[in-house]
């Protein structure tokens, strides 16, 4: 019996995952991903991981004229490996910032989840295009405009299916929350 869920309530995103849960907190560049899982502490044996850690190591390590362009391979291959790594090793739930707009990607979790006894969960943060430029603006990072397009595209349908009531295939859980809601940030109990 599944002892997870997600509520939101007039504060904040509280979330109940088990010790092995794999939470993916989804949605456009934007949104409001970093806002609401920036107040995760990282201690109580949950892992709380984001590529921006990779980006801010790899970029004190490297010559500060590098473009990021340059080095974001390193970045997300870096990232992934962590994800996997974490997966495989913390003895608590993981969460992952990572747009998710992507089905390869979500398959990706998802096999990762069956492969490391993990249950994936996905929260997914809800934002209009221009909100998420807005986001992106006051971050100081922009996406380049053909991708973001690609990632208002891709998302266009998960959207619709949650806004819908209808369940993901292969997620134990999915949920969406507006960008409003995820600006209160987010609280995780852990079960278990």
């Amino acid at each position: 019996m599944s002892s997870e869920s997600i509520a939101v309530d007039s504060n904040l995103t509280l979330v109940t995952l088990g010790r092995r849960g794999l939470l993916v907190v989804g949605g456009l560049p934007g949104a409001g991903k970093s806002t609401l899982i920036g107040g995760l502490p990282d201690t109580q044996g949950i892992t709380v991981l984001d590529s921006d850690q990779v980006r801010t190591r790899l970029r004190a390590a490297l010559p500060g004229r590098l473009p990021y362009p340059v080095y974001r391979p390193v970045v997300h291959a870096t990232h992934w490996f962590r994800i996997l790594r974490h997966a495989l090793r913390a003895k608590g739930p993981v969460v992952v910032h990572e747009p998710a707009t992507r089905g390869l990607t979500r398959v990706a979790f998802r096999v990762m989840a069956a492969l490391t006894g993990r249950e994936p969960h996905l929260l997914w943060v809800d934002s209009a295009p221009e909100e998420a430029l807005r986001g992106q603006r006051q971050r100081g990072r922009v996406v380049r405009s053909r991708s973001f397009q690609r990632h208002v595209r891709r998302a266009q349908p998960i959207r619709c299916a949650l806004l819908g009531g209808t369940p993901l295939p292969g997620w134990l859980s999915c949920r969406l929350v507006s960008r409003g809601e995820a600006r209160h940030g987010m609280r995780l109990a852990v079960t278990g």
